[in-house]
């Protein structure tokens, strides 16, 4: 099967235009935050956030992608797969809330700080209600593109227009917040009110309750977690460990950071439901040194740029307060052409029903970055975090490497099919 690019610009484009509009929107909100509150108040506010990245892996427990992989295969079907994920995300929703409060409450912050990041947090358990999976797996990237925008932008909106002094500023950044989240979720549910409703039966019904079967979906739901773990616990650990200026200075070095992989992860997303439906021989095509290579030229590239401009950028995005994070900005950009390399093949090998590898590696990469914060995080600080997370990186990418060289062999595991699946 080839990659129709044409078609593939397209829909980068569909899904980029929501996605550039939402980072332009973080861009902004971070940069209000950083020249008029601070490096604490900016500190607590990414705290906050990497808290609420966390509740997604959580909530969807693999089935995110295990659910855009179904719709991609049985489109049919959607209206069944659809019932069954929201079930599931419903109740894990219920089961964060009480891990939200248990970090708060360890944190290293001022009580009123504490509040506000339990409550910032916990909104964000509405992504529960959210259909942007589906959306996804049906290749409706205008439609994500879109609703990425809503949480960002919302913020934005309150904070601009209330322009709340001192610490009152973090409560309107959870008034925003939670605004986003439900205006995002009546999005999803105005379109998918909309669609078609077809019965499926037999075969197809059993393939798809195998495959969301807990004891499938938890593989990827672990794997999803330790990536994550992988790119972001080093900032729950710095608040844990650490203090908010320390968060606030690599909160800010990773952003500048985050806005290129960010976009990178573009390209990633669109080719999922393509890799989904890949045969032995587009899998092994998509593994070959010509597309691997210019993936990881490109991103030493970026990193060069970066490193050469990071005063500069740091000034200008936040504030001359922040120049104390150039060297962790320099340390962090040369994990850009690391990030591009595993993303893509994390990405492809997920799609490929490769979840036990990818777990695997995923849990050798968080595992290793946990251990490094561990022993260099209270005397380095936001330093000894950066210098892990390259590290680790590199770590992640080599059980990558040694998992495709079988991956032929790994290809032959497809979904279950209709004519092959005997209901109990």
């Amino acid at each position: 099967m080839k990659i129709p690019f044409r078609g593939l610009f397209k829909n980068i484009f569909h899904l980029g235009s929501g996605e550039l509009v939402g980072r332009l929107s973080n861009i902004a909100t971070v940069v209000l935050l950083g020249h008029q509150y601070g490096v604490v108040i900016l500190g607590v506010y990414a705290l906050a956030q990497s808290v609420t990245q966390y509740l997604q892996p959580l909530i969807d427990f693999g089935l995110r992608h295990v659910g855009a992989r179904l719709l991609a295969l049985y489109p049919q079907a959607a209206r069944d797969i659809v019932d069954r994920v929201q079930r599931r995300r419903l109740f894990m929703a219920g089961v964060v809330l009480p891990l939200i409060l248990v970090y708060s409450a360890c944190a290293k912050l001022p009580v009123e700080m504490k509040i506000f990041l339990f409550a910032f947090s916990a909104v964000g358990a509405l992504y529960a209600i959210s259909l942007d999976w589906a959306a996804w797996g049906q290749e409706k990237l205008y439609l994500v593109g879109l609703a990425k925008s809503t949480i960002p932008l919302s913020i934005l909106a309150f904070l601009a227009i209330g322009r709340p002094q001192g610490e009152r500023v973090l409560w309107y950044a959870v008034a925003g917040n939670a605004f986003g989240f439900l205006l995002q979720g009546a999005i999803f549910w105005a379109w998918w009110r909309r669609q078609p409703s077809r019965s499926v039966h037999g075969g197809t019904l059993c393939a798809i309750h195998e495959s969301l079967a807990w004891r499938r979906t938890s593989i990827m739901g672990l794997a999803w977690l330790c990536n994550l773990a992988f790119n972001s616990i080093d900032v729950l650990m710095l608040g844990l460990m650490s203090n908010p200026e320390q968060v606030g200075l690599y909160g800010a070095a990773y952003r500048v950071l985050n806005q290129v992989l960010a976009t990178y992860y573009l390209l990633t997303q669109v080719l999922y439901p393509q890799f989904a439906r890949h045969g032995i021989e587009d899998r092994a095509r998509m593994l070959r040194p010509r597309i691997l290579l210019p993936l990881l030229g490109t991103g030493i590239l970026i990193a060069a740029v970066i490193s050469v401009s990071r005063r500069m950028v740091l000034t200008i995005v936040f504030g001359h307060q922040f120049v104390a994070a150039c060297p962790l900005l320099i340390l962090l950009a040369w994990s850009i052409p690391l990030d591009f390399m595993t993303s893509y093949l994390s990405n492809a090998f997920i799609a490929w029903g490769m979840e036990k590898k990818i777990l695997l590696c995923t849990g050798i990469g968080a595992a290793s970055n946990i251990v490094l914060n561990l022993a260099f995080i209270p005397s380095l600080g936001a330093r000894g975090a950066a210098i892990n997370t390259l590290l680790s990186y590199a770590i992640f990418l080599t059980a990558l490497c040694f998992v495709g060289r079988t991956a032929k062999e790994l290809a032959s595991r497809t979904e279950p099919q209709m004519d092959a699946v005997v209901c109990p």
